[in-house]
This record gives C-alpha cells, sequence and structure tokens, in this order.
C-alpha cells in the first residue's frame, strides 16, 4: 500500500524551488456547488491564485492515492462524478485503504497539505458548531483540526448555518487564533455582518505572513483562521441570510437529514430560497479568498 503524495507536476516543482503554494479543498467541486458552476468556479480560482504570484494546490483521494494538485480531467472527474466520498480526517484511511474516490473537506485538505509543506489553505468558509448543539452535539473536525494542524485558513469566516457564538467560543477554547482581514466583525459567508469580534485585526497579507511566521517559529502549534469578509457588493445581508437559514434547518428537520449530508442540504436549501444569489455570493467569496491567500503565501515565501 502507498502512503506517499501524489503531486501534479507544477505543485512539485514549485515546492522544491520554494515558491508560494496555496491549498484547496475539493469537497466545494464535488458537494458544494452545482455543474458546472463547481468546474468554472475551481478553474477561476485557480487561475486568481497563479495571477497573484502563487501556484494552487487542489486537494483530493483519487483511487486511494491522496493528490496534491490535480490535472485537468482529474477536477472534471470531481466535478461530474456523482459517487465522490466527502472526506474528513476520519475518513481519509478508509478511502486510500479501499481504494476510494473522495473530496476533500477543511479538516482533511489541512492534513494533506501540512504533510505536503503547505502552510496556505483557501476555503469557503469553515464548519464549526451547529445550531441545536445540544440535543446533536454536532460540532465540524474543521474546529479541532484547526487546533492540531500547522496550517492558516483563509475563509470568509464560518458558515451562515452554525451558531457563530459557540463556533467562535470553540476555536478560543482550543488556543485558535482568529484574524479579521480589515475588520474587526466576524464574518460569516454571505454577510459580512454577526454581532461577534474577531481577536485581531490585520489590514495587509505581510502582516498575516508575519503573525505565522512567529507563531510557528515560535513553536505555538495549530491552525490559524484567517477570516476575509464577502465584499459589500454581494453581501446578502444578515436579515435576509438568518431567514433562509433558519428555513432550511426547518426543511432538513422536516426531512430528517443528519451527519454529512446536512451541510450540502442546507446550502442547497439556501440557494433555493435565495433565488441562486447564495450561490453567486459562494463563487464570489471563494475568489476573493483565493486571492488574499495567494498573497499571503507569497509573503511567507
Amino acid at each position: 500500500m502507498k502512503f506517499d503524495l501524489q503531486f501534479s507536476s507544477e505543485v512539485e516543482s514549485a515546492l522544491q524551488n520554494g515558491k508560494a503554494v496555496v491549498a484547496l479543498e475539493s469537497t466545494i467541486i464535488a458537494h458544494g456547488m452545482p455543474y458546472p458552476q463547481n468546474l468554472e468556479s475551481a478553474k477561476k480560482v485557480e487561475q486568481i491564485i497563479r495571477e497573484n504570484g502563487a501556484v494552487p494546490a487542489t486537494i483530493a483521494v483519487l483511487a486511494g492515492r491522496p493528490c496534491v494538485g490535480l490535472e485537468p480531467e482529474q477536477l472534471e472527474f470531481l466535478a461530474t462524478d456523482a459517487d465522490i466520498m466527502k472526506l474528513s480526517r476520519r475518513d481519509l484511511a478508509y478511502a486510500m485503504s479501499q481504494g476510494k474516490s473522495g473530496a476533500t473537506t477543511v479538516a482533511a485538505t489541512m492534513i494533506l497539505a501540512e504533510k505536503a509543506g503547505i502552510k496556505v489553505f483557501v476555503t469557503g468558509g469553515i464548519g464549526g458548531v451547529h445550531r441545536g448543539v445540544s440535543a446533536t452535539w454536532d460540532i465540524s473536525a474543521d474546529i479541532t483540526e484547526l487546533a492540531q494542524t500547522n496550517v492558516a485558513v483563509v475563509s470568509a469566516g464560518a458558515k451562515a448555518i452554525l451558531d457563530i457564538p459557540k463556533t467562535l467560543e470553540a476555536l478560543e477554547t482550543l488556543g485558535v487564533p482568529v484574524i479579521g482581514y480589515g475588520v474587526e466583525e466576524f464574518p460569516v459567508f454571505y454577510t459580512r455582518s454577526s454581532d461577534s469580534q474577531v481577536d485581531f485585526r490585520m489590514d495587509a497579507p505581510k502582516e498575516i505572513a508575519d503573525f505565522l511566521k512567529t507563531k510557528w517559529g515560535f513553536k505555538l502549534g495549530g491552525g490559524v483562521l484567517v477570516a476575509n469578509p464577502i465584499s459589500k457588493q454581494h453581501d446578502l445581508g444578515k436579515n435576509v441570510v438568518e431567514e433562509a437559514v433558519v428555513n432550511a434547518i426547518r426543511e432538513a428537520h422536516d426531512q430528517k437529514v443528519r451527519g454529512k449530508k446536512l451541510t450540502p442540504f442546507l446550502l442547497n436549501e439556501i440557494k433555493k430560497i435565495t433565488r441562486g444569489s447564495s450561490l453567486e455570493s459562494n463563487i464570489e467569496l471563494v475568489l476573493s479568498n483565493a486571492k488574499l491567500g495567494a498573497e499571503i503565501a507569497s509573503a511567507l515565501a
């Protein structure tokens, strides 16, 4: 059984030469957006990273092999195949041992990025503590992965479907710094507003890169969450988002949707409720995060 990572030639060359590399998850391709928007978005994200001085490394497990950097035909496969698994930390060994193909979540992408020597990872929004957690105990593995894996995660905050105050409390308990890029208020995916505060505001990619060098250089292990708010132009508005989330959660409860299927279900319901505007915002925020991630990675390199 082979445990070594499979690199694309572009990513392998960049890592060998000390160039900036940005990791990308693949769940957003396989489970986060419909086809063909998922494939188009993935290509745009990779292009923006290249335009801003870094090399994109989309991560997935294909036929049991952990891959860092995907070729065009591999991206197409992830975007169109109906049997792609959703992989978090607990699922990686199963997919690898059974020769399965899977798209990596935030947690699994962080694990493989760290093994590859990649320090910056771009996503849409992290998972966290779900609403009604006292009854369900539904807490994303993204939270615990941020506590133990030395990767900076650039996102538009946390997904709007979550209990944001509890998510931030969990991150604080686990010692995960939350940096707001140009803001004091923690952004929530489709909107810039949450009534919750970040730990530190930083206004330049180099400032964030210096923070990362200091944290890891001083052997303070664990990740960092960089919260990059969605642009004002694509902000759906706090009240609109909250109403959509409440209705989506109610529908999930009625249909008894739980576990891995819950987040994709809720995001799809929100897309229906907002008549597609949430999907447009989702794409735009990922593109914005890609630009910032490339700038931070370039400053680190």
